[in-house]
């Protein structure tokens, strides 16, 4: 239930900040990752990680943004920006995008059939936004940094 809610939460603010980019239609293969025998949690991912395993942590991470960014969650989606978009935009103009997603669209609107494209420490999502088909993406660029995917589509 927590993976679902934080793939909703991902996949909300995903959406919401690459309605300022868009990309091409493609699919992409993603293959559930083996469970742990000691019932204890994996590493974060790496690059030496499993592309399997990264596509799946790539599509919790849209999810988790996507319902970031509709329900105007600055602290969880500015905190899922790459490296490079922090230095393009500020948390304050952030705050007002997500503000004005939030108003304009309202917060239900999580990410649907999402597909995510490993290779290496990148990664492409594409998946749909229930109810805003205009918010649907498509091979969207995400950057594995520290463990942690991060949407790099500023």
């Amino acid at each position: 239930m927590r993976t679902r809610a934080t793939i909703t939460t991902a996949a909300l603010l995903l959406a919401a900040l690459t309605a300022c980019s868009s990309g091409s239609s493609s699919t992409a293969t993603d293959t559930p990752s083996p469970a742990s025998d000691t019932g204890t949690p994996a590493a974060e991912p790496t690059v030496s990680v499993p592309a399997d395993h990264k596509g799946d942590d790539l599509a919790a991470a849209v999810a988790v943004y996507t319902a970031a960014y509709f329900a105007a969650d600055v602290d969880t989606g500015y905190g899922m920006l790459s490296a490079r978009c922090t230095k393009q935009i500020d948390e304050a103009m952030y705050r007002g995008i997500l503000e004005q997603a939030k108003t304009d669209y309202g917060p239900d609107h999580p990410a649907t059939d999402v597909q995510a494209e490993v290779a290496g420490g990148l990664g492409r999502a594409t998946y749909k936004v229930k109810g805003l088909p205009k918010f649907d993406q498509a091979k969207q660029p995400w950057a594995l940094e520290g463990g942690a995917w991060k949407y790099d589509a500023c």
